[in-house]
């Protein structure tokens, strides 16, 4: 398999990297931001389930560390699995959060750009929840 293209969706946190981190590697907290996971999550043993438009989704996360990764694996009903590389680092006194959006086969311009736009949204929220 070639490389799929790639973009990072990114924005800008006006609080500690650590703080951000913290909230947003809580899995009961990313229905409160990321939106594809509203239905909310539930706990399975070292996996979480969520409900949505494309059915059953079991997500893995990666454990909590020191780096600022909040890595996850989300494996659909169909088997698809995907690789959502998630990263909060330091910038100054607030942080950097980045998103790696892959361009799925099969995925159209329209619909890689459309996914940009939903995870650009997310981080919007994350950034609103996390200024306050």
């Amino acid at each position: 398999m070639s490389t799929m293209i790639a973009k990072i969706v990114h924005i800008s946190i006006d609080r500690r990297w650590t703080e951000v981190y913290g909230f947003a590697s809580r899995p009961e907290n990313m229905p409160l931001w990321a939106s594809g996971l509203a239905s909310g999550l539930k706990q399975d043993g070292e996996d979480w389930i969520a409900e949505g438009i494309l059915g059953t989704a079991r997500v893995r996360f990666a454990a909590r560390n020191d780096f600022g990764v909040l890595d996850h694996r989300v494996t659909l009903d169909s088997g698809l699995q995907v690789h959502n590389a998630l990263r909060i680092v330091p910038n100054g006194d607030g942080c950097e959060v980045m998103f790696t959006l892959l361009q799925l086969p099969g995925m159209t311009e329209e619909q890689f750009a459309a996914d940009a736009a939903h995870v650009l949204k997310d981080l919007g929220t994350l950034k609103e929840l996390m200024e306050r």
